[in-house]
């Protein structure tokens, strides 16, 4: 099944369980009233959103037309949003083009970071450019919301623990981060407020992509309606979201409706593209000695969705227009 949150003027919006077809939707308050609700009592509401969902497909319930506008992040505010950089290949690429090395335990230690999660973005909800020296960036990533996972869950049994799947928009300020990290305590200032897709989707809702903790499908991006990333999510993800999880579990553990992002999704083959500026501009910056891309403006557009092997916009699309 596949969930969203439908604005109704609450912080935590309206639960709506979504059609196949991506188009209408059912109230799933019969069985939760909002996405964090459902998720704290997952064995309960899990089952009677399902049969919604089986209701709403079958026609035996009257269909709500899905107007996107009114649609907030399936999570508008998260107790944790754990963002990780699960592709190797876009660690590596930056650091070379900034003169520096990844740390030695790069392949065998996850690179993780706390994010903000009081404020999160709708999947139609514009990007504030703030200052345009600040290098604003896109970020395309997938990402898993989690039931309790307790502290010292391995990677096996935490992949058990995850409830949904969508994308996200990681925003950051790309030039606001080498002062930042310098001062060695990590992203603050650099990282606004994350968008995430329409739609969530329970891991058997993806078939057989859903394979070892990781998402076997295409990742389409696309800047000012022009194709700027065609990714393959699946094989080069070097950490699973099992091991994403496990990692952040070893000293505490994380309730119910944490966000757990892959990192930017990254191909060590140029030919499938970027799902950031920052790839591209660390490219130009190996191979010319100069970065020739520049960041977004205020218009820029950037859309971010997944197609499954049906060709149905599994996650729907994040779309936003960036505002001065």
């Amino acid at each position: 099944m596949r969930l969203a949150t439908i604005a109704d003027g609450t912080r935590d919006g309206r639960l709506a369980v979504i059609r196949q077809d991506g188009q209408a939707w059912a109230d799933g308050a019969p069985a939760a009233r909002t996405l964090q609700a459902a998720l704290d009592d997952w064995a309960r509401a899990a089952p009677r959103l399902a049969a919604l969902a089986a209701d709403l497909d079958g026609g035996r319930i009257p269909p709500r037309p899905l107007a996107p506008e009114t649609l907030l992040a399936p999570l508008p505010r998260a107790y944790e949003w754990i963002d990780g950089s699960a592709y190797l290949s876009h660690v590596r690429l930056v650091r070379r083009a900034r003169g520096g090395e990844p740390p030695p335990t790069l392949a065998t230690d996850p690179l993780v970071y706390q994010g903000g999660s009081g404020v999160l973005l709708g999947p139609r909800e514009p990007i504030l450019l703030g200052d345009p020296a600040w290098g604003l960036d896109f970020e395309g990533e997938l990402c898993a919301i989690t039931g309790d996972v307790p502290r010292g869950t391995d990677p096996e049994a935490a992949l058990g623990l995850v409830r949904l799947l969508c994308l996200a928009n990681d925003l950051s300020y790309r030039n606001l981060i080498p002062a930042e990290l310098a001062k060695g305590f990590g992203f603050f200032q650099s990282k606004p407020a994350t968008a995430f897709s329409p739609f969530a989707a329970t891991p058997d809702e993806l078939d057989g992509a859903w394979r070892g903790g990781r998402v076997h499908l295409r990742l389409q991006v696309r800047l000012d309606g022009a194709t700027v990333g065609d990714l393959e999510a699946g094989p080069e993800m070097h950490f699973s979201f099992g091991e994403l999880l496990a990692h952040a579990v070893r000293t505490r553990a994380l309730t119910a409706g944490t966000l757990v992002g892959s990192g930017t999704v990254s191909n060590q083959d140029p030919a499938h593209g970027v799902s950031c500026l920052a790839e591209r501009r660390a490219r130009e910056m190996v191979e010319r000695g100069a970065p020739a891309t520049p960041f977004l403006r205020a218009g820029s557009r950037v859309e971010i969705e997944m197609r499954d092997g049906r060709g149905r916009n599994l996650f729907g699309t994040i779309d936003q227009r960036v505002v001065p």
